[in-house]
């Protein structure tokens, strides 16, 4: 299983490639960041600089979505960082949520993400993609090769994303859930004619190592609320009595708005209702060998890559932690002499 992480493009700019060039020295595979350009800063900028600054891990977003930027302009801007890097990017991407929100806008249909999807992945693999009504190609990124990896939590969306998507992302790690989306998933790859196990398979959640658990829920609530707004979605579409597991639906009854000027951060005022068993389930939290035994559990559900979210008071201890005693903890024993 990889380990990546999800960093926050908050100012210093020069304090996030630090975590980010730190990442890879602990053994992390991919660094990953907000997209979210009026809370926080512009991240394309900040990969040039992980990248140039390290060697190996793969850098991607989590996640852009359709609308901030013409598809063009999102697929030329990661074939431009593989021509520049060596192809060590990956494009994560779903609907949208605060980067469209906050302007009043709305997430984006479930038809315009799957065009987008095709549209980018054509493009950023130097091939010819339709575009309104045009056919187009970047004629200098025949060499650019990054896969899309899909995000979504509802039926319809993990239909898509079996049926289009090189990966999937589920911003939450409870194992239950995870298991139910990964089979949905899995099943509409196969009835799409595709290999379900070319899908790779991405859970992000919050970690905290620690034996405070009280401390780390505090600091992790807010994830509970960020993952309600798409739980919201999800309600107001299909139903209370969904397909849709209840481990996901009934935490956010009585659910009072979400506070933009507070997303990704702990004290979030309209967070305080998330219930300590959600942030339990959610997120990752605890010491070493319970952080080692939720991975092993996600690792035989066929996870193939968790992704800490960074957003709390302890980022190098967590980055520590992991890279010096979780990490060589799930890796596959290879032996010198059987």
């Amino acid at each position: 299983m990889d380990i990546g992480v999800v960093l926050q493009t908050t100012p210093p700019s020069a304090r996030v490639v630090d975590l980010g060039t730190k990442a890879e020295t602990y053994g992390f595979t991919h660094v990953w960041t907000f997209d979210s350009h009026i809370l926080w800063q512009e991240p394309f900028p900040i990969y040039t600089q992980i990248l140039a600054n390290t060697r190996k891990v793969i850098v991607g977003s989590m996640v852009t979505n359709p609308a901030t930027r013409d598809w063009t302009v999102t697929a030329s801007v990661f074939a431009t960082l593989n021509e520049m890097f060596g192809n060590r990017t990956v494009i994560g991407i779903g609907r949208g949520d605060s980067a469209v929100r906050v302007i009043n806008g709305k997430p984006t249909t479930l038809a315009t993400l799957r065009e987008s999807v095709n549209v980018i992945r054509e493009l950023v693999n130097g091939r010819t993609a339709e575009y309104r009504g045009s056919k187009i190609r970047f004629p200098w990124a025949s060499r650019s090769r990054a896969e899309v990896w899909v995000a979504g939590y509802g039926p319809k969306a993990l239909k898509l994303i079996g049926e289009v998507g090189d990966g999937f992302i589920l911003q939450l790690a409870d194992p239950h859930i995870t298991e139910w989306t990964i089979g949905a998933v899995r099943k509409a790859a196969e009835e799409a004619a595709r290999d379900p196990d070319d899908v790779m398979i991405c859970v992000a959640a919050p970690a905290y190592v620690t034996e405070d658990l009280a401390h780390a829920r505090d600091q992790c609530r807010w994830f509970g609320g960020m993952v309600g707004n798409h739980v919201a979605d999800i309600v107001a579409r299909y139903g209370e009595t969904s397909a849709v597991p209840r481990e996901l639906t009934d935490y956010i009854t009585g659910r009072e708005g979400y506070d933009y000027n507070e997303p990704g951060q702990a004290g979030n005022v309209h967070t305080e209702s998330v219930p300590d068993e959600i942030i339990d389930r959610f997120c990752i939290l605890g010491p070493v060998e319970e952080h080692v035994r939720r991975l092993e559990v996600l690792k035989s559900l066929g996870v193939h890559q968790f992704a800490v979210y960074l957003q709390h008071d302890a980022k190098d201890e967590t980055l520590q932690a992991y890279g010096e005693k979780v990490i060589p903890a799930i890796a596959d024993t290879v032996r010198a002499k059987t």
